[in-house]
């Protein structure tokens, strides 16, 4: 390999290049969001000057190349941490104060409750007849844990849970949600107030059906800590369920196939934006294969932010994986502005040409042919079933000495506008 006369000195490379931040040191979200815009301003100047030197036909010192994935990866780990960070910050906290201020009715299912995850005492839940039997067989049955757990339960999960975070959820009591869905929308007009009305057009109704599926998390624990007074037992198993579910959840709503699982927006069958039809996702290509054109990688981002329609378009968010999204990360505009901007302000996610970057790690890498991007309206375009009610079945026997605790859900999810999404395919056709 021919290398450049560019040379890298170590006094020029940043703190994080010769030795590994603390991790403590992101320990609040705003030190996590300054390490996220340090790391940025370092790979830009890195991966400018890495194209410089190919626009003048150059070739880049391997040195460069090593610096700039260096940054990267930092860039990366910085950008988990603030996640992470706000994550936590985020996190409801089960102090007991919504339990207190509930009925006297709740009060008791609470304490029933308690003596059932610590002992297994089932008389005081029976004498509540609030026992939930699952809908498959009566074996299978469990106690519903408390309505506030239930929530915050929920709660975190769509804090944890990014397609979540973004899509529509609706609550039922039922197995399935069914909804009819106008595709081409309702007959509609203006018209005089004496004018006889005509006849409006006849409307294409699709029949839409959520079903649910029991999604199961089994943690354990040991009689000494169900024993200590100390432990708040209804904290303790949403935090063993919530980080479970909503990693089984993230992957079943990208490619659930909705077969014992919910359908995941990326399943249902792909077709040339050109050629879209009701009941399949539109694509447009980035015009070479497992990759962005290289003279104008961005115009393929344009294509799909703008195939999506104007109304959808303006609560638009991009969904990717980070590999994806460090790809992304070098392309510009053409006034060399990036088009990837890290978070403003707190709270706030990445953006990607000023629309939200939620970043998904089950959507698939950049490949031959692969649909890496998806761009859309997601609280338009999946939806999100959950059937009320969490349960658990207490099980001293499977594991001993270990309490099992089997704990379900019931979710579902599936498109249900097929217009508001949009796929990027890396392919040519």
């Amino acid at each position: 390999m021919t290398r450049s006369n560019v040379s890298v000195q170590p006094s020029q490379l940043p703190p994080v290049l010769l030795a590994p931040e603390v991790k403590a040191f992101d320990a609040t979200p705003a030190d996590a969001l300054d390490s996220v815009n340090r790391h940025f301003e370092a790979f830009k100047d890195e991966n400018d000057t890495r194209q410089s030197l190919a626009e003048k036909g150059r070739s880049v010192d391997v040195l460069v190349e090593e610096k700039l994935a260096r940054i990267t990866q930092a860039l990366d780990e910085a950008q988990s941490r603030l996640d992470s960070a706000l994550r936590q910050q985020r996190r409801p906290m089960l102090d007991g104060a919504e339990h207190d201020a509930t009925s006297p009715q709740h009060r008791q299912y609470k304490s029933a409750f308690h003596d059932y995850m610590r002992s297994g005492e089932t008389a005081g839940l029976k004498a509540l007849e609030l026992k939930a039997l699952s809908a498959g067989s009566p074996t299978d049955g469990g106690y519903l844990v408390t309505p506030p757990v239930e929530r915050e339960i929920l709660k975190r999960m769509s804090v944890a849970s990014p397609i979540r975070s973004i899509a529509s959820v609706q609550q039922i009591s039922t197995a399935t949600y069914r909804k009819a869905y106008s595709t081409t929308g309702p007959g509609s007009g203006w018209i005089g107030e004496t004018v006889t009305r005509p006849q409006t057009a006849s409307q294409v109704i699709a029949d839409l059906s959520f079903p649910t599926m029991e999604l199961y998390a089994m943690p354990a624990a040991t009689q000494t800590l169900l024993d200590d007074a100390a432990v708040n037992v209804e904290q303790w198993i949403a935090e063993e369920v919530q980080v479970v579910f909503a990693e089984q959840e993230g992957a079943a709503f990208v490619n659930g196939d909705g077969v014992t699982k919910p359908l995941g927006f990326m399943t249902p069958p792909k077709i040339a934006q050109a050629n879209w039809i009701w009941g399949r996702l539109g694509y447009v290509v980035t015009g070479l294969s497992a990759g962005f054109n290289t003279t104008n990688g961005s115009d393929a981002l344009i294509d799909l932010i703008y195939e999506v329609k104007a109304g959808y378009r303006q609560s638009g968010s991009f969904v990717m994986n980070r590999k994806t999204q460090a790809a992304i990360r070098k392309l510009k505009a053409t006034t060399g502005e990036y088009l990837w901007q890290p978070p403003a302000v707190l709270g706030q996610p990445a953006t990607l040409m000023n629309f939200p970057l939620v970043e998904v790690e089950d959507m698939p890498d950049i490949a031959a042919d692969s649909f890496s991007v998806a761009f859309g309206n997601f609280a338009r375009a999946y939806l999100i079933v959950d059937r009320i009610g969490i349960r658990v079945l207490r099980d001293p026997y499977s594991n001993k000495p270990y309490v099992m605790f089997y704990t379900t859900k019931r979710v579902g999810g599936g498109v249900q506008d097929f217009d508001a999404i949009k796929l990027l395919k890396f392919g040519t056709a």
